[in-house]
């Protein structure tokens, strides 16, 4: 996917963001309508205060509960997300290859270039856009999380360890985790791929700040679905995408072609023998 594509995509997910946030912000009521609020962010805060009288109404413990079935749910998009991005990563190095052949801004090398690029993906079995599916997918889901715990007022009144769940966490402790627990998703993730891109090197450090100044903004309730999130994610990213397994197996793969390498050289200029 080209820079602009890339842009246009980060936009249009803030656009979607920023429309759904816009949604509502009265708090969530049986009595609430249209569609979005009545029928999902409504659901959702039912689901939550449900799951917290399981726990002696402890709010926060509901909270919790609620973002790892909806993480468990997400599961399977994710791997799907996953195997696309893996994908992607083993092709880059020829993409880059590419590029710098047919380097030239002119109109009709950069069609040959696209259509290179084309062929390769075909060839290799790679769709750069399906790998954004699961992200658009997963965006009104994780929307609708957010709006349920920042609407239901009762999740309000409800305290957590040393939190009020309607007030800022007074020490910054659970923000400070969640931009952590942010950073070591995003880290993880590009310590498995091969080639990490300048927007995914961006997002690794910017991506904390966002979570970390929200989190000082923001109801404690809010701290708390970020930190178990995120610690989902942590877990997930080891799971489904070691980076450590991928940092191996490339160099089990790099030794192994350079073995290659070095037997057909050897192959093709054997060395004399001695004459006795």
């Amino acid at each position: 996917m080209s820079k602009r594509k890339r842009l246009l995509f980060t936009l249009s997910l803030f656009a979607v963001m920023m429309v759904l946030s816009a949604c509502g912000t009265e708090p969530i009521t049986s009595e609430s309508t249209g569609f979005w609020d009545r029928y999902v962010v409504l659901n959702f805060s039912n689901m939550i205060v449900w799951l917290s009288n399981l726990f002696f109404s402890n709010y926060g413990l509901g909270i919790i509960a609620f973002t790892i079935i909806i993480r468990v749910i997400l599961l399977p998009l994710n791997h799907f997300q996953t195997k696309s991005t893996k994908k992607m990563s083993a092709v880059q190095p020829k993409v880059k290859a590419l590029q710098e052949k047919y380097a030239s801004k002119d109109r009709e090398t950069q069609e040959r270039l696209q259509k290179e690029v084309s062929k390769l993906y075909a060839d290799n079995d790679v769709n750069p856009y399906m790998g954004c599916l699961p992200v658009l997918v997963q965006m009104p889901v994780l929307m609708a999380l957010y709006q349920a715990i920042s609407r239901t007022e009762i999740l309000k009144s409800g305290s957590f360890l040393w939190m009020n769940l309607g007030e800022r966490d007074p020490f910054f402790i659970l923000p400070v985790v969640a931009a952590i627990l942010t950073y070591a998703t995003s880290k993880l993730t590009m310590m498995s791929q091969a080639e990490a891109n300048s927007a995914t090197k961006s997002m690794t450090y910017t991506m904390p700040i966002m979570i970390l100044m929200m989190g000082i903004n923001f109801p404690s309730a809010l701290s708390l679905y970020w930190v178990a999130s995120n610690a989902f994610s942590v877990g997930q990213t080891m799971l489904l995408n070691n980076p450590y397994k991928a940092i191996r197996e490339r160099e089990e793969a790099e030794a192994q072609a350079k073995a290659r390498e070095k037997a057909l050289k050897t192959a093709q200029n054997p060395k004399k023998k001695k004459k006795n």
